[in-house]
């Protein structure tokens, strides 16, 4: 079997899952945005390349659609056993499954939305996505809640195969030394005996951040330091919101990938406080994954992907609080920094249970998924 695989770009975390597909089986990949993506910065990560046939297309914008013409030569003349394409793209998914159809080729679909986005655009075009949904001949998803959100719009279940949503560990399970740790919270500003709550990611209203602060202000009695790693809107005002609340923070600002696991393995907790806004919910929340890569506990609210999708398990290998509840978030927080014991059998089911997460589960679940649709467009 041969796939064609089109989607938007290569994002840092996706290189060595392309390599481990196209290693275990040929697939040409095909990118056709231009990295404009609301939770992508050019500037910092710019276009990944990997061990794999890939190509970037050229395009030109439309207003909010960006058309790639050669796209559609790309997918014409194509002699792959199978096309799996991700669920964005105004131009390139319609197009992308069109003439997937015309050429009676199998179509499975990538998707990780399990909450659709309720702006205008995507109530208009929701007939739409939900006739590829229950048309495509099979769906890979991130984890099992976006599976029970598309069987819940009427896919067969049988359609339906789980690509557990994964980072290369091996990248973030590093060892960090106690002295190391000690040097990196010194450079914080931080003393040994400080607690240490991790945030990663853009500052961005869909993110909760807000309710990390608020949360953090009810702990007073434990004088935790807030340590945001990442940049963007909300710099300034999440600083203002500390100060009048009495908060400590620290705004570290962009940190290269292959430095991050020093973070998280300083850290006492790690939280992920996201929000539904009306581009949805939280897909997954990666960081997730790569926090739990160092054994650090990890809070989530319910509108993380990551907590509803199988990865944090209540109690089990994380904590999940309700959404927009800072008063639950601080139950949460106060909960593992006042019992180290908890924390660390929290830490460590989290850190086993990452393990498991991998490409190449990952994978398999494209190739499943892969295989079933060719079995389907074979009858």
């Amino acid at each position: 079997m041969k796939l064609l695989f089109v989607t938007n770009l290569c994002p840092h975390y996706r290189v060595k899952t392309f390599e481990t597909l196209a290693g275990r089986i040929p697939t040409q990949f095909i990118f056709f945005s231009q990295g404009g993506e609301r939770y992508w910065n050019p500037n910092l990560h710019g276009r990944q390349h990997g061990n794999f046939p890939h190509e970037y297309l050229s395009g030109f914008s439309l207003g909010p659609v960006h058309v790639t013409p050669a796209l559609v030569a790309r997918v014409w003349r194509t002699d792959a056993d199978a096309i799996i394409k991700c669920i964005t793209g105004r131009f390139a998914l319609p197009v992308t499954y069109l003439l997937t159809r015309l050429r009676r080729k199998p179509f499975v679909l990538w998707t990780g939305i399990w909450s659709h986005p309720t702006t205008l655009f995507h109530r208009l075009t929701f007939p739409l996505t939900r006739y590829i949904y229950t048309h495509a001949d099979a769906i890979a998803v991130y984890g099992v809640q976006v599976r029970d959100h598309l069987i819940g719009l009427g896919v067969k279940p049988e359609r339906v195969f789980v690509a557990w949503h994964a980072v290369d560990n091996a990248v973030y399970d590093g060892p960090v030394s106690p002295e190391e740790r000690a040097a990196l919270r010194a450079e914080l500003g931080l003393a040994a005996d400080v607690c240490m709550i991790l945030y990663v990611g853009r500052l961005d209203p869909s993110k909760g951040l807000p309710d990390l602060v608020l949360a953090a202000a009810q702990l007073a009695d434990l004088r935790p330091v807030v340590v945001f790693v990442g940049t963007g809107v909300l710099r300034e005002s999440l600083a203002a919101q500390a100060t009048s609340l009495d908060v400590e923070a620290r705004f570290v600002g962009y940190v290269p990938t292959r430095d991050l696991y020093r973070y998280y393995a300083a850290a006492q907790v790690f939280v992920l406080p996201s929000v539904t806004t009306s581009a949805g919910k939280e897909p997954w929340g990666l960081v997730v994954n790569e926090a739990m890569n160092q054994g650090v506990p990890v809070i989530v609210s319910s509108a993380v992907g990551a907590g509803a999708g199988g990865l944090v398990r209540e109690g089990e290998t994380g904590l999940v609080f309700p959404e927009q509840n800072p008063e639950a978030l601080a139950a949460a927080l106060g909960r593992v920094l006042a019992d180290p014991a908890f924390a660390a059998r929290l830490g460590g089911a989290g850190r086993r249970e990452v393990a498991q997460w991998t490409n190449d589960r990952m994978v398999s679940g494209f190739i499943a998924a892969a295989e079933f649709a060719a079995r389907q467009a074979a009858r």
